[in-house]
Formats: structure tokens, C-alpha cells, sequence
């Protein structure tokens, strides 16, 4: 579904994608991680093209997204993407948030919006928040909304930009919830997250960047077992370190 070849991005000098290929089926959920500024969540933002590439090529279902002459409005309505800050609009509802792109990208009736949107938010666990502004629901809420809101555009793929980095750890797991629901659903997903627990459990694979570079890529067990680059080695020795200090 999703082809990466020699993917190159520099920000001025800084080579943040670096010769990254790599390829996705339909139906796997890819989780990438890595130290911070490692690029994956550049990487991830290439897949929607809030970011630029300067050297290579992504396929998207055959089509080169980054070729002349693509809409990159049409094309971005067929993915969906939840960020870490949410983005939900303030001045809507999270019925609202979620029926406003059905109703004026995909052209559904309003009454057809909202009946998928209730589906949707009831779906994510959140129907009895339907009338209920972004301002009045905590940040796993929100997010939940946010995750919605994606999937009313009924995407074949989902990116997710590390989606519980900017909640409280008790919010966490209602949102990991949702993601494991869509995995078992067979939704297409790729996912940038610190929630190593989640990756463990729910990746059908794990990439491992640093410095631009994808260094690994294996099946969760694999890699949390007996992680074969020696930077990921460090990565999951480092992570692990905390939770032994405080066991």
C-alpha cells in the first residue's frame, strides 16, 4: 500500500531523511520509533505531504503522491491523520468536528453525516459527548473525537503522530484502546509513538530510526527481544533504565 524509495528531506543542512525505503501492506500497522529528532515523525508527515521530499519517491495504492499535477486537498481527504495536539476546531462540537468534511468533501447530506458521526463517536466511546465542545473534554476525549473525526472520511490508511504524547498517563490507555479496536479491524496504520507496551502488542511490525536512517525492522518480538542494530540495542536499554529505577 505504502512504498518509500530513497526517501531524501534536509531542513537547510540538516539531513533529517536519509536514502529511507521501505514498504507497508495493506492492513499492517507499522509502528515507528526512535530517539527524538530521529525523523519519524517527518517520515510520517511525508505520507500526507505536510512535508516536502527533495530526492526519491512514496507510493500511495501505485500513485506517485509527490508527481505534478496531484490535488493535494482530494488526496489528503483519503488519508486520515491524528496529531499529538489534536487540532479539533473549538468552535464546533465533537459531532460538528466530525460531520464538517463528510459534509463538504464527500459530499454526504447532513442527516447522513450525522448518523455516521454518532456511529463513529460511539465507536470511540464518546456518543453521550456528541454536543460537547473540545473545551469541555479532557485530552484523552478529545483525542478520541480527533480519531473520529479521521475515520468519518472513511480512509484506507491512518497516521498517527505520536497521539498520547500530549496527555496525562491516566488518558493514555482510553486512546491506545481505540487504536487496538482499529487494528483488529484491519484498518492500514502507521503509527510514531513512545508507547512501547502498544508497539509490543498491536504492531504487526516495528522500524527503529535514528539520524534519518530506518536501522531496523522487525516483528515486535524480535525487537524487543533481541534487537540486532546497536543503536536500538541502547534505544530499549535506555527506555528500559526508568522503569527499573522506579520498580
Amino acid at each position: 500500500m505504502i512504498h518509500f524509495d530513497k526517501v531524501n528531506k534536509w531542513y537547510g543542512a540538516y539531513h533529517a531523511l536519509v536514502d529511507v525505503s521501505e514498504t507497508i501492506g495493506r492492513g499492517e500497522v507499522v509502528v515507528v520509533c526512535g530517539p527524538s529528532g530521529s525523523g519519524k515523525s517527518t517520515l510520517i508527515r511525508t505520507l500526507n505531504r505536510l512535508e516536502a521530499i527533495q530526492s526519491g519517491s512514496i507510493h500511495i495504492n501505485g500513485e506517485d503522491i509527490y508527481r505534478r499535477g496531484v490535488d493535494v486537498n482530494s488526496f489528503r481527504s483519503g488519508i486520515g491523520f491524528v496529531f499529538q495536539q489534536f487540532n479539533l476546531f473549538p468552535h464546533l462540537t465533537a459531532l460538528q468536528n466530525c460531520t464538517l468534511a463528510p459534509v463538504r468533501l464527500r459530499g454526504l447530506k447532513p442527516a447522513e453525516a450525522k448518523e455516521e458521526a454518532l456511529a463513529l463517536l460511539d465507536r470511540v466511546g464518546l456518543a453521550h459527548k456528541a454536543n460537547a465542545y473540545p473545551a469541555e473534554l479532557s485530552g484523552g476525549q478529545q483525542q478520541r473525537v480527533a480519531i473520529a473525526r479521521a475515520l468519518a472520511m472513511r480512509p484506507p490508511l491512518m497516521l498517527f503522530d505520536e497521539p498520547t504524547s500530549a496527555l496525562d498517563p491516566e488518558m493514555v490507555g482510553e486512546v491506545l484502546q481505540v487504536m487496538r479496536a482499529l487494528a483488529k479491524d484491519g484498518m492500514t496504520m502507521v503509527c510514531v509513538t513512545h508507547e512501547m507496551g502498544f508497539a509490543r502488542e498491536v504492531a504487526d511490525r516495528v522500524l527503529f530510526m535514528d539520524a534519518g536512517r530506518v536501522l531496523e525492522r522487525a516483528v515486535p518480538q524480535a525487537f524487543f527481544s533481541k534487537p540486532q542494530h546497536p543503536r536500538a540495542q541502547q534505544f530499549l536499554t535506555d527506555i528500559r533504565a526508568p522503569q527499573a529505577l522506579t520498580a
